[in-house]
């Protein structure tokens, strides 16, 4: 019989699916104690790999721990415990951590590998929904997740317990990322393919124009040469430097705009350190890609001068650069 001829309410059911999501969570909650504090301490003496295991919908929830774990630090991969009895239990060596997932604590999969977890000498940490099972009874550290309702009204499709599984390794990767001191770089270095990788991993240094592409006039060139200067470089705008190439100033389109409409008769050959603009402003050449495009929103610029400890110029980086590199 179709849905609407049941007269479903589709709001009320995602409603009470939530709540006893929430309620697992809040059960979740009263079971963290000493187990995972000695669990941490066990992933993060781990010379090895910390590899995750489950069936079914805990192993699914396993790949995403898995995955969390890798990307936050500690070296992480899921083996498959079905595969793991025909040959890739070869994934498990000496001075590896495993998590072995499952509801029940009674995985037959897993429990058929526990006679070479044990000669491997592996510590086992296993999550399971209490510690009653052979899985947790065999385990150095049995996390669990308490007894909770399935928000399944049939009682039977994993959901209350997956969404705790997930929970619970979502805090334990935090956990540990913060016991390791885990920052965002090295979360970049982990993460450089697409818009976030873009974001975190790239620096000014990498984006902006330099050597033959940079336009650079001295405090006494003429305003015709600077403009010169400007439309060689193509970048709207020229630095003004001294001697010892610390930056002066800057000439931009913009200048030249307002000079032209406040003067009757421009003299080109005025030195550009007479109309140019003073204390531009600069950025370091280390920053964040991101940082440079917030600041240049921020002060409603295209460009920044890239300037070394010395205040010397070393780049210009543009408004359409950044856009253009995906940051």
């Amino acid at each position: 019989m179709p849905a609407n001829e049941l007269h479903i309410d589709f709001i009320e059911s995602a409603l009470e699916t939530l709540q006893i999501e929430q309620q697992a969570l809040k059960i979740l909650s009263q079971q963290i104690d000493q187990r995972f504090v000695d669990a941490c301490e066990i992933i993060l003496k781990c010379k090895g790999r910390v590899v995750v295991t489950g069936m079914g919908k805990s192993g699914h929830i396993g790949r995403k721990m898995a995955a969390t774990l890798a990307s936050t630090g500690t070296p992480s991969f899921f083996m498959h415990p079905g595969e793991a009895g025909h040959g890739d239990l070869g994934m498990l060596v000496r001075g590896d951590v495993l998590i072995a997932i499952s509801n029940s604590g009674k995985s037959d999969e897993i429990m058929m590998l526990m006679p070479l977890i044990k000669h491997l000498d592996v510590p086992l940490i296993t999550i399971s929904a209490d510690d009653t099972g052979p899985m947790p009874q065999n385990a150095n550290v049995a996390l669990t997740l308490g007894k909770a309702q399935e928000a399944c009204p049939l009682g039977l499709a994993p959901t209350s317990s997956t969404t705790a599984t997930l929970a619970l390794g979502d805090a334990l990767a935090v956990a540990l990322l913060e016991a390791r001191g885990f920052t965002a770089d090295d979360f970049a270095r982990s993460h450089p393919a697409g818009a976030l990788g873009k974001r975190l991993l790239l620096h000014v240094t990498h984006l902006m124009h330099t050597g033959d592409e940079l336009p650079t006039v001295s405090a006494n060139t003429p305003l015709n040469k600077a403009l010169y200067e400007m439309t060689n470089k193509r970048l709207g705008m020229t630095t003004i430097v001294d001697e010892d190439h610390k930056l002066l100033g800057i000439f931009t389109d913009g200048d030249l705009r307002r000079l032209l409409d406040h003067e009757q008769q421009l003299s080109l050959d005025v030195p550009v350190s007479e109309v140019m603009t003073k204390n531009p402003f600069t950025i370091n050449a280390n920053a964040r890609a991101v940082s440079a495009l917030d600041s240049l929103k921020e002060k409603k610029i295209n460009q920044f001068v890239v300037v070394d400890d010395q205040d010397k110029v070393v780049g210009v980086i543009s408004m359409h650069d950044l856009i253009s590199a995906g940051v």
